[in-house]
């Protein structure tokens, strides 16, 4: 099935909102890089290999989830437990050595979104000093002037609508004004709630 692009959509739509982790750019550069950038405190602190730390967090994050991974540092190279906090601690300020890269098909949509004249917008789950990190270390080729973020968990997470309230509100859109793309089953209820249009972000990546 090809994807869809910006001239697929309605052409009464005025504004875009997104999610930011694996809809804008794939999370797991993120946190890859910061694994590596702690697996390399450890191999200075404790001369543990940072290769083998790195490559156990990766793996870790694959099969079971960041929230596992700490705790399978513990269980398979005896990490002690003072460490957490600083892996927690990189994870929402970490400077990461690389940008962070949009998806190729999602940064020319945007693109063509600015160019149109049309509003984006970003509303993203999750703690929101680490989603602020993130967004400070994406590549944006020149898109942040047009961009406005909101972050659920300072009102209510999604799919509570309130924080799409608030932006209805604030910028004077209607429901059928907006169009959510995202890729999570939140998301998607999020907009069923509002009464908003949905995108799956698979449609366009």
């Amino acid at each position: 099935m090809p994807a869809i692009s910006y001239n697929d959509i309605d052409p009464g739509k005025k504004a875009f909102i997104f999610e930011l982790d694996d809809v804008l750019y794939p999370a797991k550069d993120y946190y890859y890089q910061i694994y590596y950038l702690f697996a390399n405190l450890l191999e200075y602190t404790e001369f543990n290999s940072a290769a083998r730390t790195t490559e156990l967090m990766i793996d870790t994050y694959i099969k079971k989830g960041a929230g596992k991974v700490y705790s399978e540092l513990v269980s398979q190279l005896s990490i002690e437990e003072k460490y957490r906090d600083k892996l927690e601690i990189m994870l929402l300020t970490s400077r990461l050595p690389l940008k962070l890269l949009l998806f190729k098909n999602m940064l020319s949509f945007m693109q063509e979104v600015v160019t149109d004249r049309k509003r984006l917008f970003i509303v993203t789950n999750g703690s929101p000093q680490q989603q602020l990190n993130k967004l400070r270390q994406i590549e944006w080729h020149g898109l942040e002037p047009y961009l406005t973020c909101y972050f659920a968990d300072e009102s209510l997470p999604k799919p509570e609508p309130d924080v799409i309230h608030l932006l209805m509100k604030e910028h004077n859109l209607d429901r059928r004004d907006l169009l959510m793309i995202s890729g999570s089953e939140t998301d998607r209820l999020c907009a069923e709630t509002c009464g908003i249009d949905y995108i799956n972000t698979g449609e366009i990546i």
